[in-house]
């Protein structure tokens, strides 16, 4: 009976330190959640409007795509970006942030964020 205890305890061991591992893995990884949004259109309750992705550069906002106004044309919006680890709801975004280092800086379980100083 002790043995089958032990063999359950060590099975439980080794397979909750896989999932730790791959957690700490996929984290760091990969890139943050990011979400296409309207920056004029802030709102104190809902957040940022979410617009589609078209809207966004790879980069960081889409103000090469913006026509003379200064309005993209596909959507009218005037001033797009990606917002990274956001809440979503609802069509609004909030509690994320615009810059995408500082979005992997917060990252998951076992990422260095940060500089290294010495």
């Amino acid at each position: 009976m002790a043995e089958a205890r032990r063999r359950l305890r060590s099975g439980t061991v080794v397979l909750g330190g896989m999932g730790v591992v791959a957690a700490a893995l996929t984290s760091c990884g990969s890139d943050p959640d990011r979400r296409c949004v309207d920056r004029d259109s802030y709102d104190y309750l809902n957040g940022y409007k979410v617009v589609a992705d078209s809207n966004c550069k790879s980069g960081s906002s889409s103000s090469s795509s913006y026509g003379k106004s200064g309005k993209n044309r596909k959507s009218g919006t005037r001033d797009a970006a990606w917002y990274y680890d956001a809440d979503v709801d609802r069509g609004y975004a909030d509690y994320g942030t615009f810059s995408r280092s500082e979005a992997v800086d917060r990252g998951g379980f076992g990422c260095s964020g940060g500089s290294g100083g010495g």
